[in-house]
């Protein structure tokens, strides 16, 4: 808790103790008693007003799958480049279709037209 270890807690508490005295010791820990109940309160609030607005309890989300650190780089890439290309075939399926793969490079889907030599681009007034 900002880096106040035990012994240094206690003995801030006792300097604490000695600054305000025996005589409003009562008065500020009953203060210190509310602000702790403002706070639970308020802390309360926030986790009803979530629930409300997202629609989940805050205690059912697995927070562990939103941990970034889980998430290696390295790992996903050679787990990407060692993913079988195979899709699984149902029963009924011919077996052949499971082993046969394209390896065949595909033509291209569109065909590049060019211009005449000296014709002018086209130009649309409204797109611009």
């Amino acid at each position: 808790m900002f880096g106040i270890n035990g012994p240094e807690f206690i003995l801030l508490l006792i300097i604490g103790v000695l600054v305000i005295g025996p005589s409003r010791l009562p008065e500020y820990t009953q203060k210190l008693a509310n602000l702790v109940k403002e706070v639970r309160r308020m802390a309360s609030g926030a986790r009803e007003q979530i629930k409300e607005e997202v629609g989940i309890d805050i205690d059912e989300v697995d927070w562990k799958k939103y941990d970034p650190r889980q998430y290696d780089p390295r790992r996903i890439i050679k787990d990407a480049l060692l993913e079988d290309d195979t899709k699984p075939v149902s029963a009924g399926g011919p077996a052949a279709a499971a082993t046969a793969v394209d390896t065949k490079p595909k033509a291209p889907l569109r065909v590049i037209e060019r211009l005449a030599e000296g014709e002018a681009a086209p130009f649309d007034s409204e797109a611009t």
